[in-house]
């Protein structure tokens, strides 16, 4: 007899494992699927961040870690945090954990109570959500528009807040529509915080070194308000190391001490050889991680170029990360046979069966109309994608 507990019944899976999984699937079948799905660089890890990891290894750091990481790479935290956001966190207020997603994790477990309201932009990333249903909250999500790059304003931010709001979660750059919060945009949802002291701001920053804006901006800089953020980063997107699961949450003294009292339950430490691999990347200059973000800014702009040959796409320029968020809306209601395109799933899958390209539809980040296209593929694949999206939507009667 089945008997899984309703927490994790109530959990949707992740649409974007879901459809990466059909992915590999077909392409196991031998058909020749160009995967559109994955939010990874398709870079390799840097090499001195590999060295770093084998010297790890040949110096036997093979023993549990601290339960928030190793002192010497909180400490390079720190420094990261001062040089390059100009923010002051002690190695007390860093902790370390088993990527992004565990940090937000952490956060929320530790702040919201049940029935507490945490406010959510949409489009969202697909775990947000999910999260704050784990953590028995409830999320208030509230409807961003093209036309202002998928980004909340204060004014939207204020109408949603109750007596019940507990926390705002945000992504700048922003995962799934690449959308980037300027200072003033920020500054004035700060504002919006500062009257309430009840709430607190989980600023997810993990997409901060894919910006083509010039300069990274974050929450946190604002003093009235920064003892209530909750900085979510890592190293997975920044320096190629998806697969390392590093990540970090900066936060007042007592949160992170509460969120190292939950991890020592859940998980312990991280990994000790991902966590001196990621300290060679934090002691190493940015080179690495520039000359990625030059590459997803040229193939961003391809894939733009192909997109504008598309009858009845629309999108908002992305300025960050390496996704395009289109509004395909204008195909559905139109037939393949018999069968009617009704929605973004719908037409994710017939993409993904008769153009033989995997996106993800924009219901799993909370905007039917949209789906998700990531361009961390190679200059070839991401001109071949496209063109093979075209002919199939020209298809659609």
């Amino acid at each position: 007899m089945e008997q899984v507990s309703k927490r994790v019944a109530n959990l949707a899976a992740s649409q974007t494992v879901a459809m990466n999984t059909k992915t590999q699937e077909l392409q196991a079948q031998g058909i020749d699927i160009i995967n559109l799905t994955v939010g990874e660089p398709d870079f390799p890890t840097p090499p001195h961040i590999k060295e770093a990891a084998k010297k790890a290894i040949d110096n036997n750091f093979s023993y549990y870690t601290p339960v928030a990481g190793y002192k010497d790479l909180r400490e390079a935290i720190v420094k990261k945090m001062k040089d390059e956001n100009g923010l002051d966190y002690s190695f007390q207020q860093v902790i370390v954990s088993n990527g992004a997603k565990h940090s937000l994790a952490n956060a929320l477990m530790c702040l919201i109570d049940p029935g507490d309201e945490v406010i959510i932009p949409a489009p969202y990333w697909v775990s947000y959500a999910e999260l704050v249903k784990l953590a028995e909250g409830v999320n208030i999500i509230i409807p961003t528009t093209m036309e202002n790059d998928w980004k909340a304003t204060a004014t939207d931010i204020e109408k949603a807040i109750t007596p019940k709001t507990k926390a705002l979660i945000l992504c700048s750059p922003s995962n799934p529509t690449g959308s980037v919060y300027t200072k003033q945009e920020l500054a004035a949802i700060a504002k919006v915080i500062e009257k309430h002291e009840r709430i607190f701001v989980i600023s997810d920053e993990v997409y901060e070194y894919i910006n083509y804006t010039g300069k990274h901006e974050t929450i946190a800089q604002f003093p009235a308000i920064k003892e209530r953020v909750v900085l979510i980063n890592g190293v997975s997107k920044g320096f190629a190391m998806t697969g390392w699961r590093i990540g970090f949450m900066c936060s007042a003294l007592w949160l992170a001490k509460a969120a190292d009292k939950l991890q020592s339950q859940m998980t312990t430490g991280p990994s000790s050889i991902s966590q001196k691999a990621a300290l060679g990347g934090y002691l190493a200059d940015r080179s690495y991680s520039m000359e990625m973000t030059k590459a997803f800014l040229r193939r961003r702009d391809l894939v733009l170029k192909g997109l504008d040959e598309i009858p009845g796409i629309r999108y908002s320029k992305p300025t960050g990360a390496f996704y395009v968020f289109p509004d395909v809306s204008a195909y559905y209601g139109k037939r393949d046979g018999d069968k009617v395109i009704k929605n973004s799933d719908d037409l994710a899958l017939y993409l993904l069966e008769k153009g033989f390209v995997a996106t993800v539809a924009g219901s799993a980040f909370g905007e039917d109309k949209c789906i998700r296209l990531s361009y961390a593929n190679s200059d070839e694949k991401l001109l071949k994608a496209v063109k093979q999206m075209k002919e199939a939507l020209a298809a659609l009667k």
